[in-house]
């Protein structure tokens, strides 16, 4: 059977025999009911009723094809320009609750009581045409939100959904199941959604030590994190849009001013030699010196890293038994003290990618905000002289 002309597809009569020819294509190959969602993405025209019948008829057949191949197949879609209605079209043609029942669950969730409020499968569908096109930011975009249906709770205040971006991380897991990342993309999505409403939490509160953790934290996807961020503002009251905007423009240009200003200072924080002293209970001496150079180099060669905290620099030296004469149980505490490193910190990695974490979802929104975007945080709460973007504080 030759490959259907799927832009012939989509102006075919409203007919028995293109329903017929839908079904056959559909029988020999499931996955071309996607290659129909991807045409209808590129300028946004639906196909006519008998197409979407066939389509909802043989939507059932869809996870019959191969992991990878049904992602293959899904992407295209995700790229065009008019993606909100083919995705409501899959949605229409129940594609979308045997490939996404996370997602269809999300139609007519409100986000809000009292008055009239998008629904979150229509906010979702906002978000993804708004993103950049990039497969990583538009996969992300698409499966931001599917934490907010397990996290829903009502309370005299309104809705909310507490914790919904590290559960949607967790849910994507299960995703995958049914179609298949590689390790790269996959950890890259899942970073996406846990860490989707992070720099919506910015404000000029935070100390440059914040913004510079912020910013280490989430190098490896922040131009995609940010870009994901302005995506999420499909607020249509006057001046919230803009607002937001220039909150993330704020911290974008704020991390690029202080790593310009860091790119020019020492690559040890002052005073790392008393900290060294005090550890190892060392009087002032030539290994003092010695110690210093030794982490100089380390950082020069990319084994540590630039200007962290005085505990990160003196696990390294215990970790290296560069100090004759420390008593292990000493050592040991010094090098808990600077956190995971190597191996601990790539398993502690590798269960985060797995959903292999203890207990329940930490909690990153304010208590008191609900997590959804349309409605930032309007100011700071009182945290201490060094707000830090892990720790709720604003509401």
């Amino acid at each position: 059977m030759s490959s259907p002309d799927l832009e012939a597809l989509l102006r075919a009569p409203d007919s028995p025999d293109t329903a017929d020819r839908v079904r056959a294509w559909a029988a020999a190959n499931p996955l071309i009911l996607f290659d129909i969602a991807g045409a209808i993405a590129q300028d946004g025209q639906w196909p006519a009723p008998a197409v979407t019948q066939a389509a909802q008829e043989a939507s059932g057949s869809i996870l019959t094809t191969q992991p990878a191949e049904l992602r293959a197949a899904i992407e295209p879609m995700l790229m065009g320009r008019e993606v909100d209605q083919a995705l409501e079209w899959v949605r229409e043609t129940g594609l979308l609750a045997q490939v996404f029942p996370e997602l269809e669950a999300t139609v007519h969730l409100q986000q809000e009581t009292g008055r009239q409020h998008k629904d979150v499968w229509s906010h979702t569908k906002q978000v993804v045409k708004q993103s950049v096109r990039r497969p990583l930011v538009r996969w992300a975009a698409l499966l931001h939100d599917i934490g907010k249906v397990p996290t829903r709770t009502f309370t005299p205040e309104g809705v909310h959904f507490h914790g919904h971006a590290e559960v949607g991380a967790r849910m994507f897991d299960k995703v995958t199941q049914r179609l298949l990342f590689d390790r790269d993309a996959r950890r890259a999505v899942r970073f996406l959604i846990r860490h989707h409403l992070r720099s919506n939490q910015y404000s000029q509160a935070w100390t440059d030590s914040a913004v510079r953790r912020f910013h280490r934290e989430m190098l490896p996807h922040l131009r995609d994190l940010l870009d994901l961020s302005r995506a999420d503002i499909t607020s249509k009251r006057p001046g919230r849009r803009k607002a937001i905007l220039e909150q993330i423009a704020a911290l974008s240009e704020r991390m690029q001013k202080l790593a310009e200003e860091d790119a020019k200072l020492p690559p040890l924080p002052g005073g790392v030699g008393n900290a060294i002293m005090e550890a190892f209970q060392l009087a002032p001496s030539r290994l003092i010196g010695d110690l210093k150079r030794h982490l100089e180099q380390a950082v020069t060669s990319g084994e540590l890293e630039a200007r962290r905290e005085d505990a990160y620099y003196v696990a390294a030296l215990a970790r290296a038994n560069m100090v004759p004469g420390v008593d292990p149980e000493r050592a040991a505490a010094l090098i808990a003290a600077g956190g995971l490193h190597d191996s601990d910190a790539a398993a502690a990695d590798a269960a985060e990618a797995a959903g292999d974490l203890a207990g329940p979802a930490p909690e990153v929104e304010p208590e008191e905000h609900d997590g959804d975007p349309d409605r930032p945080h309007d100011g700071p709460v009182a945290c201490g002289p060094d707000c830090d973007p892990d720790e709720p504080h604003t509401h």
